[in-house]
């Protein structure tokens, strides 16, 4: 920490902060810029912050959050903050509480016919009725046949001036209350063979801008190759509905608009990813999913497009609605599109919410939230645009949904074939507690949410006699909150990364290298630190790998001058 008072500024992390006189640590009139710096230069005592956070005559955090796991209440569950995020971060999520709301737990208002407003998250819907919790933490039941309207806020629950008064060491005392609840090292990792601590390697792997730092992106979720074309890529925003065109051409590189497909609706999550058809360079079919609202309900939907004859932009050809995935909230809306060696599409699905899927949709068989699913888009049936390939696990049984390929998936935020071995690898987004990496086999179930992790979950829909798959690779709080699924690298066979799956981390940027024999973790290093949030990867047709930065840019990785230790 480096403070430059003699200049009236402080810098905290490399950050400038407008200095503002402390004279009074006791007033309780202070402004959301001197709680900030007081907090970011002061330490506080935990256990007067615990006493504050616990005391419902002052700010009350207690009705709210719980701390230890459970997250039963209306707001996030607080337990490993201090790993989650930094002390910026939650100095700031405190003081203004609706610049960024944690997934899954934006504000849902609903109107009813009566004309009775309510305003809560979300605990439990059903097709019969929703359950809203607000922040007096009592449930209130809606029948869905009473709601006339529904619609998500972008306020926090959380008041704006929460803090106000508080004193300035009462409130860096909170601060340091939140700073303090870490994970501990869990019995299950250790004997699963988990590290305690990740090692990195002796000299990081290097990001270069791809093509370089002048080409931006607003919220990029998908980067690949088009197959059709050489050095040539499409990239998806998922917000402003735009999918571009990058291709290196004679004056350097371009950037051109492949199609729009409409902005994003608020409370939706637009553009999820894009597949390209194994057969594009004939038929020039192309798929992507999109998260949309429609009669007032959330839903995902996979459709199919048709590029021009050129490859450059779509054809403006209408598209073809291969699947609608119908969600009971806007989270864990899956996205995830490939095809895999055998022909076949690969969809991966998730449990759509609330959250700690409390209707148990990874579990239900009959659902396809939650799943990772395998259908035939060349061949239509009767009632469908697609049909189910004969060797679908489920094929022909009653209690199953045919084009379930496996079961038991919370969030499966990017999904990737090994072009050697065939394995399917999947990151699997966690609840509170764990990140998952998996590789997906025919017909197994891989826990949710019996099991987070290698941890038991819950036993409300545990079933007798069915085998739940752990993860290869799980890690608690201290890495991260939320894992990005990524590619097995296979371009240089003589690189002692050859055969390392490379994956990361969203929120702490982290990347990742992993081998394991047997669906066991052999090794774990961190590769570097992404000079954004991983949001996706991506890989050409050379098999380089890329990252996608939320914040705009896609990078490529060099493994060239560094070794995997």
């Amino acid at each position: 920490m480096i403070v430059c008072l003699a200049l009236g500024w402080s810098c905290i992390g490399g950050q400038m902060l407008a200095s503002v006189p402390i004279t009074d640590t006791t007033t309780k009139t202070n402004t959301p810029q001197a709680y900030r710096q007081f907090a970011l230069l002061h330490e506080g005592l935990p256990s007067s912050g615990k006493q504050l956070f616990q005391n419902e005559n002052r700010i009350a955090c207690a009705k709210c959050h719980s701390v230890d796991g459970r997250a039963g209440k209306a707001g996030p569950d607080l337990f490993a903050i201090g790993d989650k995020f930094g002390r910026g971060d939650i100095i700031e999520s405190i003081l203004y509480p609706s610049q960024t709301i944690a997934e899954g737990y934006a504000a849902t208002t609903i109107e009813t016919k009566g004309g009775d407003v309510y305003t809560g998250i979300i605990k439990r819907a059903t097709n019969d009725s929703i359950e809203l919790m607000g922040g007096d933490a009592k449930l209130v039941r809606v029948a869905t046949a009473d709601i006339a309207s529904r619609y998500n806020s972008e306020v926090s629950l959380m008041p704006e001036a929460l803090v106000s008064g508080l004193s300035l060491q009462e409130f860096a005392d909170l601060i340091e209350y939140l700073v303090s609840l870490k994970q501990p090292q869990s019995a299950s990792l250790i004997e699963n063979g988990m590290p305690a601590e990740i090692l990195p390697i002796r000299k990081p792997i290097q990001f270069m801008p791809f093509p370089d730092d002048t080409f931006k992106f607003e919220h990029p979720v998908w980067f690949g190759p088009i197959p059709a074309e050489e050095r040539a890529f499409l990239v998806v925003e998922h917000e402003t509905g735009n999918i571009w065109r990058l291709a290196k051409v004679s004056s350097g590189q371009s950037k051109t608009l492949f199609v729009n497909l409409e902005p994003y609706l608020k409370g939706t999550r637009g553009l999820l990813g894009l597949a390209f058809h194994p057969n594009f360079h004939q038929n020039r079919k192309y798929y992507y999913a999109k998260h949309l609202v429609e009669d007032g309900k959330f839903a995902t939907y996979i459709f199919e497009r048709q590029a021009a004859t050129d490859y450059k932009t779509d054809s403006g050809r209408a598209p073809r609605r291969i699947l609608k995935l119908d969600e009971v909230t806007g989270v864990h809306y899956g996205g995830g599109l490939q095809f895999g060696p055998d022909g076949f599409f690969y969809v991966g699905m998730g449990d759509s919410g609330p959250q700690e899927d409390p209707q148990g949709h990874g579990q239900d068989t009959m659902l396809l939230l939650g799943k990772m699913l395998r259908i035939d888009v060349d061949h239509a049936s009767e009632d469908r645009p697609y049909t189910v390939p004969a060797d679908n696990p489920f094929l022909g049984r009653s209690d199953v949904r045919p084009e379930i390929w496996a079961i038991g998936l919370r969030e499966p935020w990017r999904f990737s074939f090994d072009p050697i071995t065939a394995e399917l690898w999947v990151g699997d987004v966690g609840q509170d507690r764990y990140e998952e990496v998996d590789i997906i086999r025919r017909g197994e179930n891989y826990g949710w949410n019996v099991y987070e992790g290698f941890e038991p979950f819950s036993n409300r829909y545990r079933k007798a006699g069915v085998n739940y798959t752990p993860p290869v690779f799980s890690y608690g709080r201290k890495f991260g909150v939320s894992v990005t699924g990524g590619f097995v690298y296979r371009a240089n066979p003589k690189s002692s990364f050859y055969g390392v799956y490379v994956f990361g981390d969203f929120q702490s940027q982290r990347v990742w290298g992993l081998k394991h024999k047997q669906r066991k973790m052999q090794k774990i290093r961190q590769l570097a630190i992404a000079p954004q949030r991983v949001v996706s990867f991506g890989r050409d047709s050379e098999g380089e790998l890329y990252l996608v930065g939320y914040e705009g840019t896609i990078y490529r990785l060099h493994f060239e001058d560094s070794a995997f230790q």
